[in-house]
């Protein structure tokens, strides 16, 4: 027994050696292992910096960070009061609507009231220029049955009667906003053009995984086991909804396109006085160029 206490002791010292810190953190190891830990909560863009510096929490399909772990609030108030401070809101979801302008105000008005301030026709948001909010409420059933408060922005206006709109929201309210809209507009087909491009599949992950524990013992670059090997898509999507299912679904009788578009817009928030020049210093203005 101490023979085989021993034994397995040295196999583990052997085991550890395997893999040092460079070949852990080749890129195609990286991928792998950070798809295979977002089987069930997926990680926003910003996750390794807040995994660093946050106490991480796992809710409503995401891994969101919740609290530092140093004391930062002093900073963060100073940030906020002085200069700018940066929220990553990407857990929040996007519906996005493409269709008439009057078919969607039409239906749109079933699902919230003038009671309640501002609706989807309000002129300065019909046009482009600013963001709503509002609460969404079921199909004719205001003021009971309400679904939750969400905001939204209308594309601006390029001349044609088609107009989109993305309507925001949180994810525990995704569901039952999205079977709502898609009752109102009547769409059930899938808009096979519009579904984003499929993930790596479970059966393709752990295979993936498979090849890099494969390479465990260091590879040389010309390594045909290596050359093999394909790098794994990042994972598209978000953790309210189904890989591996239609994205986007059209009606053929209004012609309205509900996609969904949760985790392919980034959101940020800036706070602070200093918001605006942070704003103008990072984006660029492209030039338009008529044809």
């Amino acid at each position: 027994s101490e023979k085989q206490a021993e034994k397995a002791v040295h196999q583990k010292k052997e085991q550890s050696k395997t893999k040092c810190r460079k070949a852990r953190r080749r890129h195609i190891n990286l991928v792998a292992e950070f798809n295979h830990r977002q089987r069930k909560n997926i990680w926003l863009e910003t996750h390794i910096w807040h995994a660093k510096r946050f106490h991480m929490v796992k809710k409503w399909g995401y891994c969101l960070g919740n609290s530092p772990t140093e004391k930062s609030y002093r900073a963060c108030y100073r940030a906020m009061t002085k200069q700018c401070l940066l929220q990553d809101l990407s857990y929040y979801c996007c519906l996005e609507l493409k269709g008439k302008e009057n078919e969607l105000l039409k239906q749109l008005a079933r699902i919230c009231s003038i009671d309640t301030g501002l609706t989807f026709q309000e002129a300065s948001c019909l046009s482009g220029r600013f963001e709503g909010s509002l609460n969404l409420y079921r199909a004719d059933r205001y003021p009971e049955d309400m679904l939750g408060p969400v905001t939204f922005i209308w594309k601006p206006r390029d001349g044609s009667e088609n107009r989109q709109l993305w309507i925001w929201m949180h994810p525990a309210l995704k569901q039952d906003i999205l079977r709502e809209l898609k009752a109102i507009f009547q769409c059930s087909e899938p808009e096979e053009i519009c579904i984003s491009e499929p993930v790596t599949t479970s059966v393709q992950e752990e295979k993936q995984v498979e090849v890099v524990m494969s390479l465990g013992n260091k590879r040389k670059k010309e390594d045909k086991e290596g050359e093999k090997a394909v790098p794994v898509k990042k994972i598209i999507g978000d953790g309210t909804r189904d890989p591996f299912q239609s994205y986007s679904w059209i009606s053929r009788t209004t012609g309205i396109a509900i996609s969904d578009r949760s985790m392919e817009i980034l959101r940020y928030r800036l706070i602070g006085p200093l918001s605006h020049s942070v704003l103008t210093e990072t984006l660029k203005a492209a030039s338009v160029q008529t044809v």
